[in-house]
């Protein structure tokens, strides 16, 4: 199943995309019951409600392409970034292999759904793409077993972790460079985990204006998503739609020769066969009034 945060006619909403591309509204029949959005939805179990909702409506809806898709999940409690996670983007940083994942930490402010433009930030004209797989948290989890941390995902989604890379490099810290403002690209929906039985046997391609700049598969993580989930779960409790973006391969642009920036006019796509396809503009941010 695949599942959407979006908005139609000044109204938020969620709902399932069928085969056909249309999307059922899913808000109105769940959320007396808890599900007013897609994370409430999965806090409180109603996931397989919503299955039986979308395979029972009758024709109709609103075509996919009539409605604005926020990120998957727009009001994430956490999500939390793995770094230097394919050992082909390890060797083209130079950084050293690390004995625990490098984690760092996303604004769901910073998050933009599929087809919404990735700003360009007035102070710099290094902002890289980077494709990722994003999971999203289905369960309350703490200090996680890796036998069993594929069972705590809800689902998985395309994630575009764009990076501005001379704030990322201030200081040892990624933190600055990995939260302007609609950089975080997320969607363009939930492909339900039951779709997905192993995750290491996907592919992500990152395409720049039609280019392929970033090509892998899964089972080249360097911490495998069983071993993220446990990881992660000992230092915080991971919620109902949390998410963790699991690492880019290879081919960022910082890394190219000359370096490849992004720019005003540029169309990126992270696509994952089995997951989705996430397709997002870059414009130039314009400025806004002094503080």
């Amino acid at each position: 199943m695949r599942l959407v945060s979006y908005s139609h006619d000044n109204q938020r909403s969620w709902g399932a995309v069928t085969s056909s591309g249309m999307v059922i509204d899913l808000r109105t029949p769940l959320a007396s019951s808890g599900g007013a959005t897609l994370k409430q939805a999965i806090e409180n179990g109603l996931i397989e409600q919503a299955r039986t909702i979308a395979e029972s409506a009758q024709p109709g809806g609103v075509r996919l392409e009539d409605v604005s898709l926020d990120p998957v999940i727009p009001d994430p409690g956490q999500i939390l970034c793995i770094g230097l996670n394919y050992k082909d983007h390890l060797a083209e940083t130079k950084f050293a292999k690390a004995d625990h994942p490098t984690v760092f930490a996303r604004y769901g402010r910073s998050q933009i759904g599929h087809r919404q433009p990735i700003l360009r930030p007035v102070e710099s004209d290094m902002l890289d793409y980077e494709g990722e797989l994003a999971i999203v948290i289905g369960r309350r989890v703490r200090r996680a077993s890796e036998v069993d941390a594929l069972s705590a995902i809800a689902g998985y989604s395309c994630y575009n972790d764009a990076s501005v890379r001379d704030f990322q490099r201030h200081t040892t810290q990624f933190h600055p460079g990995k939260n302007f403002p609609a950089t975080g690209a997320f969607g363009p929906w939930l492909t339900t985990a039951d779709e997905i039985p192993d995750p290491a046997a996907l592919t992500i391609q990152t395409r720049l204006n039609g280019e392929v700049m970033q090509s892998a598969t899964l089972d080249q993580l360097i911490f495998t998503i069983p071993e993220l989930i446990a990881y992660c779960s000992i230092f915080t409790e991971l919620l109902p739609g949390d998410v963790i973006v699991t690492g880019t391969p290879g081919g960022v642009g910082s890394a190219r020769k000359p370096p490849v920036w992004m720019k005003a006019g540029d169309v990126v796509e992270v696509d994952i066969p089995g997951v989705g396809c996430l397709s997002n503009p870059v414009v130039d941010e314009s400025t806004g009034p002094a503080a």
